[in-house]
């Protein structure tokens, strides 16, 4: 039986691997055949379990704020592993809620740095070498905060996620001619650490209320939409955004 999301032999860079939806998808990257670097920043020990637990894969400590860490990183996952051949974004957070009478410009900028120019920065360090071998898959992990504004003093996360949707169709449409395919998942209200941090029981109470399908998402839900668009069951599918939230939102 052939499997059309067969990633066998594919060298995979997921940032912000530690837990959450980007764990789950070098798990299900592994499952799938790819081999896979995780990066991390500050939760070392996240990293060394998602690493324990798939075979010949590597862990990477990166600040993906700074340049010279990303290109670090696409380095020594180069020089282990091989040409990166997938790489997904998903490196992000909303950091803390503020308010726009609240929200001060050094909090912005950091906002903006880790969640909309990491993967600007991390896109463009692999960018070179997928045009030459004109074959490569770049996903960018958004948010449903990007389509609708986000929640109470989520506004420059939001933005962040908002311009990372745009930025996916630019790079695709400037990439697809390469032979380099760029897209987004959009989780909705996924059942992850983040939620754990920034909503209350109660927020996430009224979150479930306007889902139709009742529960929050899983973080293997949202990873395998990941893996098709890296795979190539996703050959013609360039500069889309899944929403992955249970039909929250549908566009």
């Amino acid at each position: 039986m052939k499997n059309y999301m067969d990633l066998m032999g594919k060298v995979a860079l997921i940032t912000g691997a530690s837990s959450g939806i980007g764990a789950a998808t070098a798990r299900v990257f592994a499952d799938l055949g790819a081999k896979v670097a995780i990066g991390y920043h500050a939760n070392q020990a996240g990293a060394e379990k998602v690493l324990s637990e798939i075979p010949g894969s590597i862990a990477i400590r990166a600040d993906v704020r700074q340049s010279a860490a990303i290109r670090s990183l696409v380095d020594e996952t180069v020089a282990k592993l091989g040409p990166i051949d997938i790489l997904v974004n998903n490196a992000g957070s909303l950091v803390e809620r503020q308010r726009i009478l609240e929200l001060t410009e050094e909090r912005w900028n950091d906002i903006m740095a880790l969640n909309l120019t990491s993967a600007v920065l991390c896109s463009q360090a692999v960018a070179g070498s997928m045009i030459e071998r004109k074959a490569g898959a770049i996903i960018n992990i958004v948010s449903i905060a990007g389509r609708n504004g986000g929640g109470p003093g989520a506004g420059a996360y939001a933005t962040a996620k908002g311009g990372l949707i745009t930025f996916t169709k630019s790079l695709a449409k400037e990439l697809a001619p390469h032979g380099v395919r760029v897209n987004a998942v959009s989780p909705g209200v996924i059942d992850t650490p983040f939620h754990e941090v920034f909503s209350t029981p109660e927020m996430i109470k009224n979150f479930v209320a306007a889902i139709p399908m009742g529960r929050t998402g899983t973080s293997e839900e949202c990873a395998t939409v990941i893996a098709f668009l890296a795979s190539g069951a996703a050959a013609y599918v360039a500069g889309e955004t899944i929403e992955v939230n249970g039909g929250q939102l549908m566009l």
